[in-house]
Formats: C-alpha cells, sequence, structure tokens
C-alpha cells in the first residue's frame, strides 16, 4: 500500500523535514520496509532513504541534512518489486528542467510494458519497481511538453492501474490522485504549511486541518497557492475507492473520502452480529486492527468485550511481511493468549479479514492451547476470492483461500466451531459507498481497469 506526505511552506527558510518524518511516522502501518524523504531548499534537492522503520532510518541525526521549505516522503510496502534499498523511495533523477523526485503509492498494471518501452528508448533503471516507470515517463514528457501539469496529464493517460503520487520539481510540488480514486489522497493545511498525505492521521500529528480529500483525476500544484487542474478524460470515469482501506489498511482514526474508518468499522462489527449472532461469553478481537469491530458486534449483541490477545507491538503487521514463511513464524511472537480469560469459555473471535488463511490457522492453535471451549469467528471483510492488482500484496488465486474452498471447508481448516464472513451488501451499507463508487475485485473479480495480458508474468514479479 505504502504511504506518502508532502508538505509545501510560504516560509521559505523553514525547513519541513521534521513535519514529513512526523506525518511518515504516523503512516507507519502502511509500510515497514523502507522509508524516505526529499527536500529541496531553493537550489539542491536533498534527499536520504533506508531500509527499515521511520525512526530507524532517521537516527542519529541524518534528518539534520534535509533542508528546504518543500518536500515529500514516503513509507514502502512492496507489491512490484522486492524488498531491498534500490526500491526505496522518492526515487529522483535530473531533467532538462532541473530536479524531480517522486514517491508512489498504488500499482501500475501496465508497468512491465511501459519499462521495456523506456528501456529501449534508452533509459536505465536502477530498481525493479513501477514507481521509477513513473519517474522517466514524466521526465521523458517534459522534453516534449515543456509543462510540467501537461506532462502529468499526458502520462496519466498511459498509465493502467492505481496511483496516488507526490512530485517534487525543484520547488514546486504536484499532487496526482488516480482518475477513478482507487488509493486515497488527503489535503490539510497549518498556518504557513499545505500538505498532503496517504491519510488524516498524518496532518494530527503535527497539528495540521483535513481540509478536504484530493479529487478522483485531480492533479494539485502546491506553492504560494493551491492550484487545481483536471486530467480531462473523455466520458465519465467510474470510481473504484478500495474497500480494504476501510476494512483493514487505514487507521481507524482515520478520515477517507468524507468517511470517518472508525465508524464505518464499529457499523461491521453490528452488522456481523446481525448477520451471524452467536451464543458465547465474549467478545475478543484480533488486534490492533479488528479491535474497533469487535466494540460494534460487542454493543449490539450484549457480550462483554475483553482480550483474550495481547499484541507485541514491536512487531509489524503480518499480512504486510513480505513472504509467508515470515508472515507464519511471527504469529505467536506477535500475539500471546491470556490463558485465564480463554481457559472453558466461549468466544466469538472477530478478525478483519482472511487472506491466505495461514496466519488464522495458527491463531486458532494458539487459542486451543489454552483450554478456550468455543471459538466463533466472524470476519468482517466478505471472502477473498481474487488477488489484488492495485497495491495489496493478496498472493495469486491459488493462493486465496477462500478462492478455493467452501466457507464450511474453511471452517473446517481453521479448527473453529462456527464461522461467519460480512456479506457485501452489509459491507456497501457499513461503508457508505455504493458497489459502482467501490473497488472490490478482491470479492468479486470484477476489476474497475483492463489487466494486462502478460498477468501470470506479472503476478511472479509482485512480492
Amino acid at each position: 500500500m505504502c504511504g506518502i506526505v508532502g508538505i509545501y511552506s510560504h516560509n521559505q527558510s523553514k525547513n519541513i523535514a521534521s513535519h514529513i518524518y512526523y506525518g511518515l511516522y504516523a503512516l507507519q502501518h502502511r509500510g515497514q520496509e523502507s522509508a524516505g524523504i526529499a527536500t529541496n531548499d531553493g537550489c539542491n534537492l536533498n534527499t536520504f532513504h533506508g531500509m527499515g522503520l521511520v525512526c530507524d532510518v532517521f537516527n542519529n541525526g541524518k534528518i539534520d541534512g534535509l533542508n528546504g521549505n518543500v518536500g515529500i516522503g514516503h513509507v514502502r510496502y512492496s507489491t512490484t518489486g522486492k524488498s531491498q534499498l534500490e526500491n526505496s523511495q522518492p526515487f529522483f533523477s535530473e531533467f532538462q528542467g532541473g530536479n524531480i523526485a517522486i514517491a508512489h503509492n498504488g500499482d501500475i498494471v501496465n508497468s512491465m510494458e511501459l519499462r521495456q518501452e523506456l528501456k529501449a528508448e534508452g533509459h536505465h533503471f536502477r530498481s525493479t519497481t513501477d514507481s521509477e516507470v513513473i519517474c522517466h515517463m514524466l521526465s521523458k514528457e517534459y522534453i516534449k511538453q515543456k509543462n510540467m501539469v501537461e506532462s502529468i496529464k499526458s502520462v496519466s493517460r498511459q498509465l493502467i492501474g492505481s496511483y496516488s503520487i507526490v512530485i517534487l520539481v525543484n520547488s514546486d510540488l504536484y499532487v496526482v490522485r488516480d482518475p477513478i480514486g482507487i488509493k486515497p489522497l488527503v489535503l490539510g493545511e497549518k498556518g504557513d504549511l499545505k500538505m498532503v498525505a496517504s491519510e488524516s492521521v498524518a496532518f494530527d500529528v503535527i497539528g495540521a486541518k483535513y481540509t478536504r480529500d484530493v479529487k478522483p483525476g485531480e492533479i494539485l500544484l502546491l506553492n504560494d497557492k493551491i492550484t487545481s487542474y483536471n486530467m480531462e478524460r473523455t466520458g465519465k470515469l467510474p470510481r473504484a475507492h478500495c474497500m480494504f482501506e476501510y476494512v483493514y489498511f487505514a487507521r481507524p482514526d482515520s478520515i477517507l473520502d468524507r468517511r470517518n474508518v472508525y465508524n464505518v468499522r464499529l457499523n461491521i462489527g453490528k452488522a456481523l452480529y446481525e448477520e451471524f449472532p452467536a451464543k458465547a461469553d465474549v467478545v475478543m478481537p484480533v488486534p490492533d486492527s479488528a479491535i474497533t469491530a469487535a466494540i460494534g458486534y460487542s454493543r449490539v449483541s450484549g457480550l462483554p468485550y475483553g482480550e483474550g490477545l495481547i499484541k507485541n507491538r514491536y512487531i509489524g503487521r503480518t499480512f504486510i511481511m513480505p513472504t509467508q514463511e515470515e508472515r507464519e513464524s511471527s504469529v505467536r511472537l506477535k500475539m500471546n493468549p491470556i490463558k485465564s480469560e480463554l481457559e472453558g469459555k466461549s468466544i466469538v473471535l472477530v478478525d478483519d479479514s482472511i487472506v491466505r488463511g495461514t496466519t488464522s490457522k495458527s491463531l486458532i492453535e494458539v487459542l486451543r492451547e489454552t483450554g478456550v471451549k468455543e471459538v466463533h469467528l466472524r470476519v468482517g471483510c466478505p471472502p477473498i476470492i481474487s488477488p489484488c492488482y492495485y497495491g495489496i500484496a493478496m498472493a495469486t488465486k491459488k493462493e486465496l483461500i477462500a478462492a478455493n474452498k467452501s466457507v464450511e471447508q474453511i471452517k473446517n481448516d481453521l479448527g473453529v466451531d462456527s464461522l461467519g464472513y460480512l456479506s457485501i451488501d452489509s459491507l456497501k451499507k457499513c461503508i457508505g459507498i455504493d458497489e459502482d463508487k467501490l473497488c472490490m475485485g478482491c470479492l468479486n473479480g470484477k476489476y474497475p481497469t483492463n489487466l494486462p495480458k502478460n498477468i501470470e508474468e506479472y503476478e511472479s514479479c509482485r512480492c
């Protein structure tokens, strides 16, 4: 998924790197593999990036040399391109107009074809990511257009997939959201600062105020004022906001497309009880992402809310770890049961989603070892039956447990006493967005864009 931040200050003598740092810190849940910041001080492009968490990458004063009143930042969760230093962002290069740096959240499904075209024209790549493809395309288009907004419009017409992008061109900050709005992007302000980020929580940490969402298909130029441009696509384009942001990925205290994520997850918990009530002693979440939904289930059911699993908060999100081996081995390190709260009890266990099913199975085994009497698993996301090609590494179809097994088979595989998935109709109501304005490709196989012809090859290069 990745997280991006962009900030412009009217105060030419102000250094905004620390604000970008705090914004990225608030978005750490969106990517834990690498982090980077690029700033411009009016003369020079200053950059630093590295592998690991934000606090580790920018320790020992590494942020001190990032001077400038305008800059961008990125935290990475790999999809296209392996988890390695060469693929960390922002990407930067020199071009006819000066210096350019970009940070990208999303996935370009035709990036392999675009890369081959650029290589044939003599472009050299230092990474294997689709984000660097965008960087080269912008530099190439600027040579023709001599205008960055027109260059962005031209590049966007060639991209298929999802993208929210911050682009630092010398002392100007450009902001782009894809025409159907798959990836979130929000705008905020604080005094002399103008700020964009993947989620509004990045504003909260520095006391900035959420202003609005960047519109799908909108290009913003942030300098001494905010100038808005439209990509000017012909015909009416659909909207396809990612449903998984609301279910799992975004922080519950964020606002996305004018929806309060916390309220959406409360609604999910309530809807789960309405669809799948259970006789039990207590409702418990799989922490942390299912906590809000479990509270919703508890409130409407009248069952007490309790904690049966304690999360080691120094372990990252297992779902976004790059390899399956890491995801499986980290479960016991990440979750530790409270035997006194579980032994002999019937519990409703609320989880946000089941993707491959391997971590869920390991977690149920941990609970069974405590002597729990019954486990009634309730899942706040409908069955995931197809891969995501827009920035969430949901594996190939053969690895998705719900693509190959019935709910009854999954129940038996996981070793639970009952299993209930939220329905698609209920999910739409909980989010408050019509199905034709949501991306639900992973739930129904209906994708909002064309997919690459070489889809098997494309899948093999994703982590």
